[in-house]
């Protein structure tokens, strides 16, 4: 672990509030804090990214997956912390309630993912190159995952790093962290609301790797 964080501050992926997320974010209305114009790029991302089939797995998924209504994925596995957040998730065939942060390793085997996607939640993670080890471990060779993240975000809840980040950077130090936990082929964008659009104010990232493809 000393070397995947070479070159991080000792703190910068500790946060403010250290109340366990599952306490934190039952508190909280289970809508994602993206906009309305924003919610559409990443579903217009997810689009053209996932794959008309196969297997989903959306981590820290919130209330809404975010997913195209003309994908026909075999199952859609939602991780998040809030049990409610996840019963609201029409997207989801399974759901899994893991605080990440407590226990970053999943409940699955290797190699048995087409996609995976985190929306809104890298801010969040304090032991990030883990998590992103794991899904690459369960991906398919070949496979996506897919970050995506606007500018809003829980202050409380952030990480120091990304906090103190520009949000051009916070797409480099994501790139870093997939690099460092084993992702390809990495690829970013981003999509500007336009100025004659009022219910789009936030831009959205994106950072999206592969794992290797088999020899």
């Amino acid at each position: 672990m000393a070397d995947e964080l070479e070159g991080f501050h000792p703190g910068a992926f500790t946060r403010a509030n250290n109340e366990p997320d599952t306490i934190f974010f039952a508190k909280r209305q289970q809508e994602t804090l993206m906009d309305a114009g924003a919610r559409t790029a990443v579903t217009a991302l997810y689009q053209t990214a996932l794959p008309a089939t196969g297997s989903i797995l959306d981590l820290m998924c919130g209330s809404l997956s975010h997913l195209p209504e003309e994908l026909s994925p075999n199952s859609v596995i939602g991780i998040d912390v809030s049990r409610a957040a996840l019963d609201a998730n029409s997207a989801l065939t399974e759901r899994v309630v893991q605080d990440l942060n407590a226990n970053p390793q999943l409940d699955m085997p290797d190699d048995c993912m087409d996609a995976v996607c985190l929306c809104d939640g890298l801010a969040y993670l304090t032991q990030p190159i883990a998590v992103l080890k794991e899904a690459l471990r369960v991906l398919r060779p070949g496979a996506p995952l897919i970050i995506t993240f606007s500018d809003n975000f829980h202050a409380a809840k952030a990480t120091a790093m990304w906090q103190a980040l520009e949000p051009e950077d916070r797409v480099r130090l994501i790139s870093i962290l997939m690099t460092r936990a084993g992702f390809v082929d990495l690829d970013t964008g981003e999509v500007v609301p336009p100025e004659d659009l009022n219910a789009w104010n936030d831009t959205v990232r994106a950072v999206i790797g592969r794992k290797t493809l088999a020899a």
